[in-house]
């Protein structure tokens, strides 16, 4: 079975001399999966979404509206000081558009002609001009939130906030190694929920390491030149469903 298009709209033309915009999100699934990845950019197959996680963005936009208050008085916020935090938010004219998703800050990569961009949740500055990328994060757990742990999906996370760094540093920024997770954790031990969620709220620290970013987007191009697919990868659950499922119904 030949699986086909879904959709026609950005995608990668190996002949186009024009700027291609690749996503921080895409260029974390070239990682995950090639195969996923090229079927998807180059073939307009894309994975199934997933539901929205709406209290997420409710949390992740309360947040910034709180920092947003201190960025412009120039104070930190009351969670930097508790955590000893030495910063404040960083007062920028383009922090609105760096944080807009589908623009973000962005980068010209020349030597694969690869339009790099993300969309951070906050930046702050430290005494020094040093930028600290800020990334919000909503759970409910009651275990200690461990971001060493080798869960997949806080790996990427550490790989968003590097490639934030990255893009910034390319911007012409000095850019701390470390970033935080601001985490904002819902309190499932209160007697009632009386039609609110109580969290705690937390900063964990990351010293992040961008020296991956252009060898994954050297590595990302190549993949999107060839002519073929590449395999399917090992233990991708998608790559798995789409073998399985053409064997029964080509059966």
């Amino acid at each position: 079975m030949v699986p086909m298009p879904t959709r026609t709209r950005n995608l990668f033309d190996p002949k186009s001399k024009e700027p291609y915009k690749l996503s921080r999100s895409r260029l974390d699934r070239f990682l995950k999966c090639p195969c996923c990845f090229y079927l998807d950019r180059r073939l307009g197959v894309d994975q199934v979404s997933g539901p929205s996680f709406t209290l997420n963005t409710a949390t992740d936009t309360l947040l910034k509206k709180e920092f947003d208050v201190c960025r412009a008085k120039g104070v930190p916020h009351p969670l930097m000081k508790k955590h000893k935090v030495n910063a404040i938010p960083f007062k920028h004219p383009d922090i609105d558009v760096w944080r807009e998703n589908f623009v973000g800050v962005q980068h010209l990569h020349k030597p694969t002609n690869l339009l790099i961009t993300g969309a951070v949740d906050d930046i702050w500055v430290d005494p020094k001009g040093n930028l600290i990328i800020v990334d919000y994060k909503s759970t409910s757990t009651t275990k200690e939130i461990d971001l060493n742990d080798g869960t997949p999906w806080k790996d990427q996370y550490k790989r968003q906030m590097e490639i934030y760094q990255w893009l910034l540093r390319q911007n012409g920024f000095k850019v701390s190694n470390t970033g935080y997770f601001v985490y904002v954790n819902a309190d499932t031990s209160q007697d009632a929920f009386d039609g609110k969620l109580v969290f705690k709220e937390e900063i964990i620290a990351h010293k992040g390491d961008d020296s991956w970013v252009e060898q994954a987007i050297i590595d990302a191009h190549k993949c999107l030149l060839k002519k073929k697919a590449p395999k399917a990868s090992e233990g991708c659950d998608w790559c798995a469903y789409r073998s399985d499922a053409s064997k029964v119904l080509d059966a």
